[in-house]
């Protein structure tokens, strides 16, 4: 009978083992830059945020950009003034994509945006 539970033991923790090893490597970092105009560049799903950060500006049409947003196990989202791309914007990050956009859309009216639209959005691995 021992031999049959260290046999079960064994195999439980291999089953274990590979369940838990692929979660130590889940990407989960993620980021958006804004420029002027309505510019943007976004990355996300890399290993660390920093690498989110460089690509996302890299991305980024303009010079002028700036990374806006981090992502960490979460989402972003940047909305314009659909009226005026050089107007109002927003940007947030939450927990779920639809808090992201409506706070994103929330803070561009609040900036003075009539028509706030959502331009780009991300979310990381768990987001």
């Amino acid at each position: 009978m021992a031999k049959s539970f260290s046999g079960w033991l064994w195999r439980a923790v291999i089953v274990m083992a590979v369940l838990v090893l692929p979660l130590h490597h889940t990407h989960a970092g993620g980021a958006i830059a804004i420029g002027p105009c309505a510019a943007f560049g976004y990355a996300f799903d890399y290993p660390d945020i920093a690498e989110a950060q460089a690509v996302a500006l890299a991305k980024c049409s303009q010079d002028s950009c700036e990374v806006a947003v981090t992502l960490k196990r979460a989402c972003g989202a940047f909305a314009i003034d659909g009226t005026n791309a050089c107007g109002a914007y927003g940007y947030a990050a939450a927990p779920s994509l639809g808090d992201a956009q409506n706070t994103a859309l929330r803070k561009c009216h609040d900036f003075g945006g009539r028509e706030c639209v959502i331009r780009t959005w991300a979310c990381d691995a768990r987001g």
